[in-house]
């Protein structure tokens, strides 16, 4: 169940998590997992009812009202008296399942449809009442004592980002898991906690978002998984119809085991009928030789680095080529992002009317003057409060743009980063270098569907949903040709989370995985080539980038794969 509160500010800790617990169901904004998925992760966690169940451990650390839980219950029993254990003798039963929800009204609700089960197979209402008593905790399971000696944990772990959680609760949770790193949400100290309670040779296996998996914040728990589990199985979940209502999200399941590191296998986007998943969870986890939708990768899981699920041709010519060549900024070039101003409407206009100082405007180039492939410069410039040593300027020298910004003070004294300079109220949120402008450039946009690699000649300052490459080492039109063969769409694919339509984000700290090699390594030949017409033909670029980095032929049809010329 993913969850969302909002609790800032709270005093002391019990208060803090009283809040939490008494939050209205409307405000948490539960989303509920199909019942077919549930059933998916159940058997991937080996939670079988074909399996003697009364000798397993199952937790659920957020429960909701029983979507995963009312499922293991009736798989529970149905194991039981399949083993011949009887009615009377379910309080065998009080060990083999553990639930933890926070929520007071869920948890009621939970009580009862539990109840009901245990009723409905005609389980007396005392050792009802017992079960239901010991198999159900109304708690804050980061904070709950909990045995971990657990053989199966599963569910689908809350999502809530760190600024909706109390500040008292959050600094609580910091001093318990090591992984609430920099922006990491709350489903990953659910996560490690998980992990930390199995017992050896348990399993977890969870559905929440993937972008653990990839971004900064994931890299403690990918630490914590390489140093002392194994990732057995991954199914990406993304576009497929995994929970009760439409929700932007982009899911995935894991599943992780207290085990020996191995082999992972891999399903994308799985069709969500249960006979198909049924069958689907036997070739994940089945000794066999997986079948035509199941692919076995090797060294997925290496360190904190982010893990590479797309293929393993590709994800080996990746692991081949980094540790072959340098990264783009170890070969000379530096990667960065353009200028946030946090109130655009005043600090980006047309450049012929801005009534400020000549000196204080900076031509300024945005994704859409880039869109053909070429630069089609709009005419925008940045009213720039800056000068040559990324210093501010002092407002009493430029009289034009001390009234421009009086007459804006209104939005631009709101802004988070005015009131927090004081005085430097008329600053953009980053600071501007003008001889940036100046310096040729490769112009990248953030999102895009494939790798859309402009050559700029110096003229404009970068806008902030553009990413730029400058160099002193490398020919720029030699960069442009490497990275437009597919050598920039392979790596930032690999690594960065998708989103919807498919689309990638090309931010800098994928480019910066980028992997070239240094420009004196390069035969004069290979550097006129490159850095001449045959740099964009797409039959002459690719011969010349294949022999750049020593392809063999499957490894230049991966890299075909991702061939994004410009034009």
């Amino acid at each position: 169940m993913l969850y969302q509160d909002t609790f800032p500010g709270l005093g002391g800790l019990e208060e803090a998590v009283e809040a939490m617990r008494l939050g209205g169901v409307e405000e948490r904004g539960a989303v509920f997992t199909r019942k077919e998925v549930v059933g998916f992760i159940l058997d991937l966690a080996g939670y079988d009812a074909g399996a003697n169940l009364v000798e397993h451990r199952l937790l659920e650390p957020s429960c909701g009202t029983g979507n995963f839980l009312l499922p293991a219950v009736e798989r529970l029993l149905d194991s039981f008296l399949a083993h011949g254990g009887s009615v009377k003798a379910v309080g065998s039963l009080r060990n083999c399942i553990r639930g933890v929800e926070l929520h007071a009204e869920s948890f009621d609700q939970l009580r009862v449809k539990v109840g009901e089960v245990l009723v409905g197979r005609g389980v007396k209402a005392g050792d009802t009442d017992a079960l239901v008593d010991t198999w159900l905790m109304n708690r804050d399971f980061l904070l709950a004592e909990l045995p971990d000696d657990f053989t199966q944990i599963v569910g689908n772990p809350p999502y809530v980002r760190q600024e909706r959680i109390p500040d008292v609760l959050l600094a609580e949770y910091r001093a318990r898991y090591s992984t609430i790193f920099d922006r990491a949400d709350l489903y990953v100290p659910f996560i490690e906690r998980s992990l930390r309670l199995l017992a050896p040779g348990g399993t977890s296996a969870f559905i929440c978002s993937d972008r653990w998996m990839k971004n900064r914040y994931g890299a403690p728990l990918r630490k914590l998984v390489n140093d002392g589990f194994r990732l057995k199985a991954f199914v990406d979940m993304v576009n497929t119809p995994a929970f009760e209502s439409d929700v932007i999200a982009y899911p995935a399941i894991a599943v992780i085991s207290r085990e020996r590191p191995g082999p992972v296998r891999v399903a994308v986007q799985p069709a969500i009928e249960s006979g198909k998943l049924i069958r689907l969870a036997r070739d994940l986890r089945g000794r066999a030789v997986p079948r035509e939708k199941v692919v076995e990768m090797e060294g997925v899981v290496q360190g904190d680095a982010p893990w590479l699920f797309e293929g393993a041709g590709k994800l080996a010519l990746v692991r081949r080529l980094e540790k072959s060549f340098p990264t783009l900024e170890e070969a000379g070039c530096r990667v960065g992002i353009g200028v946030a101003t946090g109130a655009d409407k005043v600090f980006v206009g047309p450049h012929d009317s801005l009534d400020i100082e000549p000196d204080r405007k900076l031509p300024l180039i945005m994704t859409r003057d880039i869109l053909s492939g070429e630069v089609e410069w709009r005419g925008l410039s940045l009213v720039n409060p800056f000068d040559d040593h990324g210093r501010l300027v002092d407002l009493q020298q430029f009289p034009k743009l001390a009234a421009y910004f009086e007459r804006h003070r209104d939005v631009v004294g709101k802004r988070h980063v005015a009131r927090k300079n004081g005085g430097s109220w008329y600053r953009t949120i980053d600071k501007v270098f003008p001889p940036l402008a100046r310096q040729p450039k490769l112009l990248i946009p953030d999102i895009k569907g494939t790798a859309a690699i402009v050559r700029e000649k110096g003229q404009f300052y970068p806008h902030h949903n553009l990413y730029y490459i400058v160099s002193d080492d490398w020919d720029l039109r030699a960069l442009q040709s490497v990275l437009s063969s597919g050598i920039a769409h392979l790596f930032v694919s690999a690594y960065s989370t998708r989103m919807r339509g498919g689309y990638l984000r090309f931010q800098a700290q994928y480019l910066r995985r980028i992997r070239v090699p240094r420009w004196e390594t390069l035969s004069p030949s290979m550097r006129k080539r490159l850095s001449g017409p045959e740099g964009t033909r797409t039959e002459a670029a690719r011969e010349l980038v294949s022999g750049l980095y020593g392809l063999t032929r499957e490894e230049a049809a991966i890299l075909h794969e991702f061939q994004g010329l410009c034009p």
